[in-house]
């Protein structure tokens, strides 16, 4: 187990070595703040709702696209949990700071901060699972294009799909946890029907793709330039029997 952990540390060492710290740095920040804006719900209309995390949810998987093609899946699935404990040192930061007495009302900044540990269980739970489904779709479906898998046509493919489902999974598994099963407990709200969690799934997910398909390019490009630069060729080197 201790040389299993010791290996664990040595590769995620070598893959923030690779990954451009931009990368990194906008994974775990946009994962951040899209699970605390999701909080606010900005539409709730019917058998769809969109939460405030739309906004910004396209960048996360957008970087899981682009570490996917160049790094693999594992890659991805690493920077992923690691974007997931970034965020929970966030929740668990910023509760402990709204704890503090001061003496003063702070109501607001309380209830935003001081009560999310089940907004930070249930975003972390649907992003973990989407983004590990997400990166393993997209390896997947790379694997299919024989011919010209560097292509456009092959990035689009891959990028496109694995978004819509990933994008889907990761709307169904937050808005069911805090909306259905955590929000009528400590907020008080009505729960919001199971048929909502549904219709937000599918349109939440069309939504983040028409996003993707509009910042596809960005990342097909950048991929380019990463593998004309080598950019990451040491974890490559380490990784190249997994990489697709």
């Amino acid at each position: 187990m201790i040389s299993k952990i010791k290996s664990l540390v040595e590769d995620y060492k070598v893959l923030l070595r690779s990954v451009p710290a931009f990368v990194t740095t906008a994974f775990v920040l946009t994962t951040v703040l899209m699970n605390f804006a999701a909080a606010r719900l900005l539409v709730n209309v019917g058998s769809f709702a969109v939460t405030g995390g739309f906004l910004l949810s396209f960048a996360p998987f957008l970087c899981m696209d682009c570490v996917t093609k160049r790094f693999g899946a594992r890659a991805a699935i690493m920077l992923n949990i690691l974007s997931a404990l970034g965020n929970l040192f966030a929740v668990v930061f910023l509760s402990i700071v709204a704890a503090i007495p001061t003496g003063s009302p702070d109501p607001e900044f309380k209830y935003i901060f001081g009560g999310v540990w089940f907004i930070c269980l249930s975003s972390t739970v649907a992003f973990v699972i989407s983004g590990v489904i997400n990166s393993l779709l997209n390896a997947a479906i790379g694997r299919l294009f024989k011919k010209n898998p560097n292509g456009a046509a092959a990035f689009s493919a891959r990028s496109f799909i694995s978004t819509f489902v990933g994008q889907a999974i990761d709307n169904f598994l937050f808005i069911a946890g805090v909306y259905v099963i955590f929000a009528p407990i400590y907020w008080g709200t009505e729960p919001i029907a199971i048929t909502a969690c549904f219709g937000t799934a599918v349109f939440g997910g069309l939504l983040e793709l028409l996003v993707e398909v509009a910042f596809g390019w960005f990342g097909y490009k950048t991929c380019k330039r990463w593998e004309r630069e080598k950019v990451g060729q040491e974890y490559i080197d380490l990784h190249s029997s997994e990489i697709q």
